[in-house]
């Protein structure tokens, strides 16, 4: 029993990993993109369900371990659950904001740039810091 835990507890902090590096490669191609038509199209078909799935496995298998701990709440467990929360929040408002996005509009990408760089950049020092602090404690 104690090896499943175990594989539970890596595979959480894989997940958390490969969440990490989808926020950086998220925000990479963010930078790196000069037209709004091509970045939804890419996004909505390739980078958004594949950052959501990723996420999903994160939150995923800190459900199971949470019922493999029997449901104990500590102070990391009710962090790790805000921060789930903070993160389906922030990736729903980007994604919203884009997708209402004019393609017609000349600086309407320019506008959205700032927004979206703040809120990848907010949700990889999150993860970052609680990594972190459960890997370090």
């Amino acid at each position: 029993m104690n090896e499943i835990y175990n594989m539970g507890l890596s595979l959480h902090s894989w997940s958390a990993i490969a969440v990490l590096g989808m926020i950086f490669l998220n925000l990479f191609i963010l930078i790196g993109t000069k037209d709004l038509a091509k970045y939804k199209r890419a996004n909505s078909l390739y980078w958004m369900p594949l950052e959501i799935t990723v996420l999903g496995s994160l939150l995923f298998t800190g459900i199971v371990m949470m019922a493999a701990k029997h449901l104990t709440f500590n102070l990391e467990n009710i962090a790790m659950i805000l921060l789930g929360i903070t993160l389906i929040t922030l990736e729903a408002k980007r994604l919203k904001t884009l997708k209402y996005l004019n393609t017609k509009k000349e600086h309407a990408f320019n506008a959205y740039k700032p927004f979206a760089r703040t809120i990848l950049q907010a949700e990889f020092v999150l993860i970052f810091l609680m990594s972190l602090w459960v890997w370090l404690v």
